[in-house]
């Protein structure tokens, strides 16, 4: 069943807030197939933060078109609270399991940037994780200061920003007069 772009969960819940104010431990919920928008739906019924990355994909079947919003990384949805809150989730029966977050800091910094770039009406794209390469940092825009790896699309060049404890990443355009290597 496709979703309207409007009846899609809300990115992050509390909505309007962000991120780095949520408070509680965070822990990555790991959903079983295709869960992550109703277990979304069920921490917002439960107050319970979350933080659910999606972006837009847009695609033909027998002659329609069809607008969706896909999570970023599909499986995982990141989550804020306290050990009643990971009880919570658990009795969602929609998580397969639960990743416990050892840096705490590291994540927030990892997934801060993606909430400012979705903020922004940025597109998002999964992309491949990777562990070398030049790393950069952006001194211009609404993402300044953030620091990734950068690649190249074709002839568009993307800034990878990773998320380590997934070992996945997204990436966002970027202009080449918008970053600077990181020594």
């Amino acid at each position: 069943m496709v979703l309207k772009l409007e009846e899609n969960p809300p990115t992050a819940w509390p909505d309007g807030i962000q991120i780095s104010e949520f408070t509680g431990t965070w822990r990555v919920a790991h959903t079983k197939s295709r869960n992550e928008k109703a277990l979304a739906w069920q921490m917002q019924k439960k107050d319970i933060s979350y933080f659910l990355p999606m972006t837009k994909k847009v695609y033909r079947r027998k002659g329609r078109t069809f607008r969706s919003l896909l999570p970023l990384f599909t499986g995982y949805v990141f989550f804020c609270g306290d050990d009643d809150d990971r009880v919570e989730v658990l009795r969602t029966n929609r998580v397969a399991n639960i990743i416990e977050v050892t840096d705490q800091s590291q994540l927030v910094a990892e997934l801060t940037p993606i909430q400012l770039a979705l903020d922004e009406g940025e597109q998002l794209l999964p992309h491949k994780y990777i562990k070398a390469g030049q790393r950069c940092r952006v001194i211009a825009g609404p993402l300044i200061g953030t620091e990734g790896v950068v690649t190249r699309a074709g002839e568009r060049m993307r800034l990878v920003l990773q998320v380590d404890i997934l070992g996945q990443a997204t990436s966002v355009e970027i202009a080449t007069d918008m970053i600077e290597l990181v020594e």
